[in-house]
């Protein structure tokens, strides 16, 4: 049956639809539904666009992208930003090359700098990473919490139990309350790290996009939130975009605390996958992730080139040891809370990373 490749603003698209297949897919992960799009498109004004391909009048691929528009640049198309993957979901590679090209053409028709297509591959066994690039880790989920457990090294229990032993409670919930104690805890580790912060208003848009399927959990000393995530659900997939300490509480270990009580909840309710997330291979985080038994798995990110066979690979730059990203940090770690609080959002809504 021909194919016919059809290109929606997020507004008008047929979202049940284009929902209902990315459900039955099995390549579609949290990020890809209409939901990402939508709260981007509200927080930052960054325009929703979907190019879904037909067969039969039935959808058998769907492509999310995200319009940013940069001060003093043209637009680029970003599948998807702020993080870690989005790309083509379709029934075979054909269908697949359809829509990357009908992104191309999008690009050109509306005179666009680049389009840039992130997309995940399985987690699979590989003795060929090299330190510092960029993987996901990804935990298979036996079927209950209790399950797994059991499952955790000694080591790994009893890091748990520590952090319980030291006084940490951790709240699980979807309540407006627990993400404004998120964010707090989240500004002050990313003053910390010298990067600026994503708005309120996009974890508002967030909630409200995704309902039920967003999570936050909140770690509290005495009732002092000293660690926080949230974790996006779909597909019996659970991922965690943001998790954050403040530095000065670590060594009650309220980060071992703050994931165990996240993949209890996820467990318990029929998640099969949980995916910690974007590391550098064999650095801090990657360690961290990799005692809870997550392996590596691929990232890919490209940017669609001139030729058609979509092969020219975009290599991000990771260098994060230069000199101008130092002294970027550095001042942004001396800037006071409330400032970077209030700038932050203004530069970040530019930052697709």
């Amino acid at each position: 049956m021909p194919l016919e490749i059809r290109a929606f603003r997020l507004a008008q698209c047929p979202r049940e639809e284009l929902d209902r297949y990315l459900k039955k897919s099995g390549e579609a992960g949290p990020y890809h539904y209409m939901e990402w799009l939508e709260a981007v498109e509200k927080a930052y004004q960054h325009q929703g666009r979907v190019i879904a391909a037909y067969r039969n009048n039935e959808v058998c691929g769907v492509l999310p992208l995200v319009r940013i528009k940069l001060p003093f640049i043209s637009p680029q198309l970003i599948s998807l930003p702020f993080c870690d993957y989005g790309g083509p979901v379709a029934d075979d590679n054909r269908i697949r090359e359809q829509l990357l090209s009908a992104a191309k053409d999008l690009k050109t028709r509306e005179g666009m700098n680049s389009v840039e297509i992130r997309v995940r591959e399985p987690a699979i066994e590989s003795n060929n990473w090299i330190a510092g690039e960029k993987v996901r880790m990804i935990l298979s989920l036996p079927g209950s919490s209790q399950a797994l457990f059991t499952s955790f090294k000694p080591k790994l229990r009893s890091q748990i139990r520590k952090a319980e032993k030291n006084g940490l409670a951790c709240s699980v919930g979807m309540e407006e309350e627990l993400l404004r104690r998120f964010y707090s805890v989240f500004c002050d580790n990313m003053r910390r790290l010298g990067s600026p912060v994503h708005s309120l208003s996009f974890f508002q848009a967030l909630r409200e996009a995704y309902g039920p399927r967003m999570v936050v959990a909140v770690v509290d000393l005495d009732g002092l939130p000293v660690g926080a995530g949230i974790v996006l659900l779909g597909n019996k997939e659970a991922c965690i975009p943001w998790a954050s300490t403040l530095s000065e509480y670590n060594h009650l270990a309220p980060n071992m605390l703050l994931y165990w009580r996240l993949l209890e909840w996820v467990s318990d309710r029929g998640t099969k996958t949980f995916d910690f997330g974007r590391s550098s291979f064999g650095e801090g985080t990657f360690r961290f992730k990799k005692q809870w038994g997550a392996e590596p798995a691929a990232l890919g990110w490209y940017r669609l080139g001139d030729a058609p066979d979509f092969d020219n690979p975009w290599v991000v730059p990771t260098d994060l040891k230069s000199r101008i990203r130092q002294w970027i940090v550095a001042g942004w770690q001396c800037l006071p809370l409330d400032l970077a609080n209030w700038l932050g959002p203004k530069i970040r809504r530019y930052i697709s990373l």
